[in-house]
């Protein structure tokens, strides 16, 4: 019975009944299977991770050591283009300087007179603190003063050495600025090398004006003028300041918020510099008398024509007028006067100009600075030696910038610089005298100053033309970004709107 009932009685199946234990240790081990993948997921994710990171630092690693090399053979490759001109500048400065300390000596006259005479009576003065009122020599700006006053910097020289060397100085100053100016993008040594030379054809004349402290103010500013108008347009009036010439620098500013910001800096700058002199110093303006008073000096191109008529029976004479040998005599004053009526034709057609141009170019602003000072020099009724030093310093900077129409320009005014060196002093006394060889290198000078004019104006016209421009860049094959040229629009009204 028992038996029966006991095989009638259904046997459960393992499925529907766990054995003991059964249940939840197989719960386990799926839970701890599930916990098992997990984790080994999560454990490639992080072995990736890490050769990710790893990869990553390595990648980055390469880069900079990459960069790190490359900014290696930047530096050697511009060491080494900085050793030619480097070395060129030590060794023709050192000639200056033997020849303004005299121990090489030039044939003509003392071109060291300036300083050593004139120069150091005027430092006598203006220590006491007052200008020079009652010397028609003085013709120059009351910022000329600091320059005059600079050997006072190195008191344990005599005033010619400490003169010479701060002369040096400052063409060191302009050869640092080319030097890290050339090095930017858009920029070439050519600017360097033009400094180098054009300093050099000069001879120690350069040496022995304040001329080329001006300069190094000026280059300063052109260089500043792209990123920095605010900086340029404060230098541009302080060199003015020294020598009225820089005050051209800013002619050819874009019309824009940069030509605000400089010719405000510029204003507030000159005011600031006139009225200090002003109230401290008397006789501060009476430069502008003296000036005014000058004839024709004897190396100027109008001198031309009394250099000829001289052969002819010409009854005039060079004298020393004014601090500079001038002609005196029938007719000069006509001559003189001619000379102002270019100067003023020259000032209408910078003027024109400037309301003419609708495109910028970077090299506008430096381009339009040589035009101008080369107008202004080429037709004023004196050209002395160390003009040249202005024209050299515009025309490296011009040399510099890659997209210049200034070029050509520029290599004539550094033939021309050497072809004053043989005229002062080397011929100066052939020119004093109005002989063939004293006229042909008036000629000569001249006539290169007058060819580089005509010239620079002519294509800073066409590059700054609209339609005259981009046909001047496509037929000298450039490739102008849209982002290197300004364009200037007109302003629009209701009537081109409508």
């Amino acid at each position: 019975m028992t038996d029966s009932t006991t095989a009638r009685t259904p046997r459960p199946a393992d499925d529907d009944v766990p054995g003991p234990g059964i249940g939840s240790t197989g719960g386990a081990r799926a839970a701890g299977g599930g916990r098992d993948g997990a984790s080994g997921s999560g454990g490639a994710h992080r072995r990736r991770d890490s050769r990710t990171t790893r990869t990553g630092r390595a990648g980055r690693a390469g880069r900079e050591d990459r960069d790190r090399q490359e900014r290696r053979e930047r530096r050697l490759r511009l060491a080494s283009s900085l050793l030619a001109p480097a070395a060129l500048w030590i060794v023709t400065r050192a000639v200056l300087l033997l020849c303004v300390f005299k121990v090489v000596t030039l044939p003509g006259p003392d071109f060291t007179n300036d300083v050593e005479a004139i120069y150091q009576g005027w430092f006598g003065v203006l220590k006491e603190g007052t200008f020079p009122q009652d010397d028609v020599t003085w013709q120059y700006p009351p910022a000329a003063a600091l320059a005059v006053l600079s050997p006072a910097l190195l008191p344990f020289l005599d005033y010619p050495s400490a003169f010479y060397l701060l002369a040096c100085a400052a063409d060191a100053v302009v050869f640092a600025l080319l030097t890290r100016y050339s090095a930017r993008p858009g920029m070439r040594r050519a600017g360097l090398w033009g400094w180098v030379a054009g300093v050099a054809l000069l001879g120690p004349t350069a040496y022995a004006r304040y001329d080329l402290m001006v300069t190094a103010v000026a280059v300063a500013a052109l260089l500043a003028a792209a990123r920095h108008p605010r900086t340029a347009g404060a230098l541009a009036a302080f060199g003015a300041m020294l020598k009225v010439w820089p005050g051209l620098l800013l002619l050819g500013t874009p019309r824009d918020r940069a030509f605000r910001s400089a010719w405000t800096s510029a204003a507030i700058t000159g005011a600031l510099v006139l009225g200090v002199f002003a109230v401290s110093m008397p006789g501060a303006f009476a430069f502008l008398g003296f000036q005014q008073s000058r004839g024709t000096e004897v190396e100027s191109l109008g001198a031309l024509v009394f250099h000829v008529a001289r052969q002819f029976g010409w009854e005039g004479q060079v004298l020393l007028n004014y601090g500079s040998m001038e002609f005196i005599g029938p007719y000069v004053n006509l001559v003189s006067d001619a000379a102002l009526v270019l100067t003023g034709a020259a000032f209408a057609w910078l003027l024109l100009w400037r309301l003419c141009a609708v495109e910028w170019a970077p090299s506008t602003p430096a381009d339009a600075a040589l035009t101008a000072v080369l107008l202004f020099t080429t037709t004023s009724r004196v050209i002395s030696p160390q003009y040249m030093i202005w024209l050299v310093g515009l025309a490296a900077v011009c040399l510099t910038l890659r997209t210049t129409c200034q070029a050509l320009p520029s290599v004539l005014v550094l033939v021309a610089t050497g072809v004053t060196l043989l005229e002062f002093p080397l011929g100066f006394g052939h020119v004093v005298e109005s002989d063939w060889e004293g006229v042909a290198l008036l000629v000569v000078r001249n006539g290169l100053l007058v060819a580089a004019s005509l010239l620079a104006c002519l294509r800073l016209w066409r590059t700054t033309r609209a339609g005259t421009a981009r046909g001047t860049r496509a037929a000298a094959g450039e490739e102008t970004k849209a982002a290197d040229v300004t364009t200037v629009r007109p302003a629009r009204t209701n009537a081109t709107a409508r």
